[in-house]
């Protein structure tokens, strides 16, 4: 790969972490639940809100990071130690993200409802600008293909149990730290978990062309 093509590949996976942080923040500001990758973090924010969202996501990631390290062991490979860095930018931009949409009213339900489907949206566009710069996969992600690689499962399958993992675990902090109250896990989590997926082929189908041809010049 050129250096030139490489550059703006990366500067491609920024504007696109940019962009899924900004989803995560709008369905953080509509305190209906989060995706379910960012469910664990949303509990822990509600539990320490001294500590912000973009913080509580740095830990996970974090954390998600030394998990592919245990589970890939000498197979890991040093150049995707690059997801710390990424990691702390995503943080950042959640919590600038929250700062830009804090002054959105969320009086009313439907608005909520609103500012989970933009953030999903949102979330989407930015995951597909990721998957098209096709660089470094963020820590979520490179966990699930981590442990897909090493018990040989599919990695789909492998992801749609990390996230229902994710969700449980999330529900399991929140009954421990809530006197047996679910916080942080709601409807918007399941309507992220269903139409994610759904905005990042709809937005992959259509902007992968152009801006293949754009990083390939």
């Amino acid at each position: 790969m050129k250096r030139n093509e490489t550059a703006k590949r990366y500067i491609l996976l920024v504007f696109g972490l940019f962009f899924s942080a900004l989803g995560v923040a709008f369905t953080k500001h509509a305190e209906l639940g989060v995706s379910p990758i960012s469910s664990v973090a949303n509990v822990m924010n509600y539990k320490f809100p001294s500590i912000s969202m973009g913080t509580w996501l740095i830990i996970w990631n974090c954390c998600l990071i030394v998990g592919q390290i245990a589970v890939l062991r000498r197979k890991f490979q040093p150049i995707q130690l690059l997801q710390i860095p990424l990691s702390f930018l995503f943080g950042w931009f959640t919590d600038l993200g929250m700062f830009i949409i804090s002054p959105i009213p969320i009086n009313f339900y439907p608005v909520r409802l609103i500012c989970v489907v933009i953030g999903v949206t949102v979330l989407g566009f930015g995951i597909s600008l990721a998957v098209i710069a096709n660089v470094i996969m963020n820590s979520g992600e490179a966990f699930v293909k981590a442990v897909s690689d090493t018990i040989n499962k599919e990695f789909g399958n492998v992801k749609i149990a990390f996230d229902i993992f994710c969700v449980l675990f999330s529900i399991v902090l929140s009954l421990a730290f809530f006197d047996f109250r679910i916080v942080g896990a709601r409807e918007g989590t399941v309507i992220s978990a269903l139409f994610t997926g759904v905005a990042v082929k709809f937005f992959n189908k259509r902007l992968r062309t152009p801006l293949e041809k754009i990083l390939l010049k």
